[in-house]
């Protein structure tokens, strides 16, 4: 069983929900991002999704699109992340790791070099915001061949039958965008949410976590009540962002912004 799937399991078990936050590699600076790591986890985040900044980040809004600029500036690469997880791992063996980013990087890397270079580093599973299920026949079982989960996003626009193709070929967990439109967005509404998370369930096995539209304690234990995780991308690089010029300062931030999110799902156990 993969690093993620364990992690759910055991989550699954105690009551407890998923904190999954999201921050962009290399953002201000590659030198910092290892240590944001470790304050998120230590904040209680259980799964890291990590973004793989992109000159043309076209799901994200203007929050991730600027920290995706800032990355690009400070020289970050794909393969440059590759190595920060490495080195991320070699204190913690056990928080999977999310590669999220867009395909051109990885088709440039080469799909077979980049699954062999992911794995190596303790890379766990990977979404490509842009990858299209058509091509999940023949590229999610190359990433599956080196024992990362393929992971997918759903929409409140998803049809049944894209569904159940992300049934057939994601692994891991799905990622379910709770609203339409960009990240950064805000208008959440948690009854719908469920709604669509229910009729997701109708179709698929795998553990649902929820992303766009999530920003605090509040919003994430509203989420919580319907899913198996919570993902809180933008309020996280946008204090990121607040406190660039200041990056030693950051590591504490984000371990108390991850502590607030952690202890408002908690009190849904």
């Amino acid at each position: 069983m993969s690093r993620i799937t364990t992690t759910l399991d055991r989550l699954r078990t105690e009551g407890r929900k998923a904190l999954v936050p999201f921050i962009t590699a290399g953002d201000p600076h590659p030198d910092y991002t290892v240590g944001f790591m470790h304050a998120l986890v230590r904040g209680g985040a259980d799964i890291l999704e990590l973004g793989v900044p992109f000159s043309d980040p076209m799901a994200d809004g203007p929050v991730i699109q600027k920290a995706c600029e800032r990355a690009l500036r400070a020289g970050t690469s794909l393969r440059g992340i590759l190595e920060l997880v490495r080195q991320f791992r070699a204190e913690d063996s056990e928080t999977p790791v999310v590669l999220m980013g867009y395909l051109n990087p990885i088709d440039a890397f080469g799909l077979d070099a980049f699954g062999e270079a992911a794995r190596d580093a303790g890379v766990d599973g990977v979404l490509v915001v842009d990858l299209s299920i058509e091509e999940a026949p023949e590229t999610a079982p190359q990433l599956r061949g080196y024992g990362l989960d393929c992971i997918f996003l759903l929409a409140p626009t998803s049809t049944p039958a894209r569904m159940e193709a992300v049934a057939a070929y994601g692994s891991g967990y799905v990622y379910y965008v709770s609203l339409k439109g960009v990240t950064g967005s805000s208008q959440l509404d948690p009854e719908d949410v469920a709604e669509h998370v229910r009729e997701i369930r109708a179709h698929l096995a795998l553990p649902v976590a929820v992303g766009f539209g999530v920003r605090d304690a509040q919003s994430a234990q509203a989420v919580g009540r319907c899913a198996d995780g919570v993902i809180v991308g933008s309020a996280l690089v946008q204090r990121v962002a607040e406190l660039a010029e200041t990056p030693e300062s950051i590591p504490e931030v984000l371990e108390s912004t991850a502590r607030a999110l952690r202890d408002g799902l908690d009190a849904l156990a």
